[in-house]
């Protein structure tokens, strides 16, 4: 039988997600409790990769379990035994091929940005204290749905065979002191948010026009475009799959 596995996890003292020879990853930590608790030899797939210090809020993997069904007090007992930065929500069974990455037809990110100084987020968010011009930021945003090759903004010598992706939503949003970045895509390329938002964060500080994202775009050079912000600012947040993967 095949399950799905819905968690959350804060990124700070992870590796990021995938398994890693000589770093701690969120799947290790997870597979190891997995084994131990239901005393099989499990192993998991996530929807995707997240990098060294990126956060969860909604992460999806999957997991096969051969024998009697699970114990219905599995979430509660893998919540017992992980750590306090990694928490299961629930598990459900899914049809046999359901797969966790390559069923997923969009995934959604959150970067936050802390326009002022908060001691009680400068681990969560990227701090910017100089004025930041939204609806220049927000103009960018448009521009980016007239494209589909988002090579600029990919990490170099990545191992890609297209670097398109199809962006179904893009905006900037203020909360109190905080500005949000959400974006939707079928997919994402490696460190592709973290350099949007470096590209829209020069924009809103007028070192760039919005229509200089035309040129950015164009030239398929990560060097164009902008910083990478810092990982700890960034969340996963939604992944959609079809109904069809429920058994």
């Amino acid at each position: 039988m095949r399950f799905f596995i819905e968690l959350s996890y804060n990124g700070k003292a992870y590796h990021g997600w995938q398994n890693q020879p000589n770093a701690i990853s969120v799947q290790e930590v997870l597979e190891k409790a997995l084994r131990t608790l239901l005393q099989k030899d499990i192993s998991i797939v996530g929807a995707g990769r997240t990098d060294a210090g990126v956060h969860a809020a909604k992460m999806i993997a999957h997991f096969d379990f051969e024998g009697n069904n699970l114990d219905t007090n599995l979430v509660y007992k893998l919540n017992s035994y992980l750590p306090k930065d990694i928490s299961v929500h629930t598990i459900f069974e899914v049809n046999s091929k359901a797969h966790a990455r390559f069923d997923a037809q969009s995934r959604t990110y959150h970067y936050k940005i802390s326009t002022s100084k908060n001691v009680f987020n400068y681990d969560y968010a990227y701090l910017v204290q100089l004025p930041l011009d939204v609806d220049a930021m927000n103009q960018a945003c448009k521009i980016l749905f007239k494209y589909k090759d988002f090579q600029c903004f990919s990490k170099s010598n990545t191992d890609v065979k297209t670097y398109h992706c199809d962006i179904k939503e893009a905006y900037w949003s203020l909360d109190a002191d905080q500005l949000v970045f959400t974006i939707t895509a079928n997919r994402f390329l490696r460190n592709m948010v973290r350099a949007v938002v470096g590209t829209m964060v020069n924009i809103g500080l007028g070192k760039l026009d919005p229509e200089d994202l035309h040129t950015i775009i164009a030239s398929k050079d990560r060097g164009k475009a902008g910083f990478s912000v810092p990982a700890h600012g960034l969340y996963l947040v939604e992944i959609s799959y079809p109904k069809s993967i429920k058994k």
